[in-house]
């Protein structure tokens, strides 16, 4: 049998990825050990971000009818014309983002989108700028292009809060010797929840210029905005929209994350070229499922409001709960998800060492942060004993991970050394 690890492009991308073990053996995405460990140790999971909330049944209906019309044989390369208008219209009616259907092209899910952008936009040997922490895919697509990786840290703020370094960005954006070709920006953030304001945008469009980079966005928890501020859409904020690549995607939006049905919006040429990738990805899929989300971003029914207030009862629960163990820090939300507990203040273990422990003695399975982060990093170093928690889950996981907060508490009051190392 021919020797796989002579192939040698996979393994760049997992090892881009953090997948390559100190054996050389090949793990599961961080999202897959988690839930292995949960289901291991009988822990409630509050890790992977996948809703456990059931999708409206407007959207459910939408995709059998579709069936039952007969939208079963494959889609348009590019997408159903009824998707592409109504992304359109749902871009420019929530986000005041200026597009036709003629912009817009289905991809599966945000992740092909954001993997065919790379390929197709990144010079070999070409930089991709991003903020750390990141999604997993954003150095595996970069590793698959042949480019390189260079990350700015979103660090948490004396206020409870989250901001860029923008010295470290300003830095980076001018550094001569490797000046990105394409510039990722993920809002609403994820884990953090941080939403970049229109002035901190039109930094990142300013930068772009003078860098003559494009703008990748990851724009997937647009919708799942718990505060006052609403999402800004990079394309809107930046004066020059043509450099911007939008990709984005129901599945969060609508609870349907297996449903793979993403988008990409840009200029003619960049989505030629994106399409020219995408197509010997998947070609199409998803046919009546891109019907049914048609349909119901068509209708703007009331679904979004209510997910959005069902999302904020859970973080109302399950923050609080944190905040219960004395001395810890759990972020306030301001969008997406998750919150983010800092642990530092008492424990020595790092993220990994201290989910472990969490899981197997008090049942309670969240994604260690420094995994979503370059070994070494600022941001690394900052989330060391950081922890992400999702609020997303079911009302009865999220009730019962908050009971096992406070049960933590409780225990921590009579052994405040009992998250540390043992000797």
């Amino acid at each position: 049998m021919p020797d796989v690890m002579r192939a040698d492009l996979w393994h760049s991308m997992a090892d881009a990825a953090g997948l390559i073990r100190a054996d050389g053996t090949i793990g599961e995405t961080i999202y897959g050990q988690m839930t292995a460990l949960a289901e291991r140790t009988g822990a409630v999971n509050l890790g992977q971000g996948a809703p456990g909330t059931a999708p409206p049944a407007e959207l459910i209906d939408a995709a059998a009818d579709a069936m039952r019309e007969g939208y079963n044989q494959y889609a348009p390369g590019r997408g159903f014309p009824a998707l592409l208008e109504a992304v359109a219209q749902q871009r420019r009616r929530d986000f005041g983002h200026e597009i036709s259907a003629e912009d817009v092209l289905y991809t599966c899910g945000a992740t092909e989108g954001l993997t065919a952008a790379i390929l197709a936009l990144l010079p070999r040997g070409g930089t991709v700028l991003t903020f750390e922490p990141f999604y997993d895919g954003y150095p595996a697509a970069v590793a698959a292009a042949g480019g390189s990786l260079v990350t700015v840290p979103i660090l948490p703020t004396d206020t409870g809060g989250f901001e860029p370094d923008w010295v470290r960005f300003d830095d980076a954006v001018g550094d001569a010797e490797s000046t990105p070709s394409i510039i990722i920006v993920n809002t609403p953030h994820n884990p953090t929840g941080f939403m970049f304001s229109a002035e901190d945008l039109a930094r990142i469009g300013h930068a772009a210029v003078a860098a003559d980079a494009w703008v990748l966005t990851d724009e997937v928890y647009e919708q799942l905005i718990l505060d006052d501020a609403p999402h800004v859409a990079p394309a809107v904020a930046m004066d020059d929209s043509s450099r911007v690549v939008t990709v984005s995607s129901a599945g969060k939006s609508w609870n349907a994350t297996g449903w793979k049905v993403g988008w990409v919006i840009a200029e003619p040429q960049a989505l030629r070229a994106i399409q020219a990738v995408k197509q010997f990805l998947t070609f199409t899929a998803s046919g009546p499922l891109q019907i049914g989300v048609a349909r119901s971003l068509a209708d703007n029914s009331d679904f979004i409001t209510e997910n959005r207030a069902s999302l904020q009862q859970r973080a109302d629960v399950l923050v609080p709960a944190c905040r219960a163990v004395a001395g810890i820090i759990a972020s306030t939300p301001a969008a997406g998800y998750f919150t983010v507990v800092d642990f530092s203040a008492l424990t020595d273990l790092d993220a990994f060492e201290l989910n472990d422990l969490l899981a197997r003695r008090y049942s309670i399975v969240g994604i260690p942060v420094p995994a979503l982060c370059r070994t070494g990093s600022p941001a690394h170093t900052a989330y060391r004993s950081s922890i992400r928690y999702s609020f997303c889950k079911s009302a009865a996981d999220v009730d019962r991970g908050a009971q096992l907060f406070y049960d933590l508490a409780a225990e921590l009051d009579q052994n405040p050394d009992a998250l540390r190392r043992e000797s």
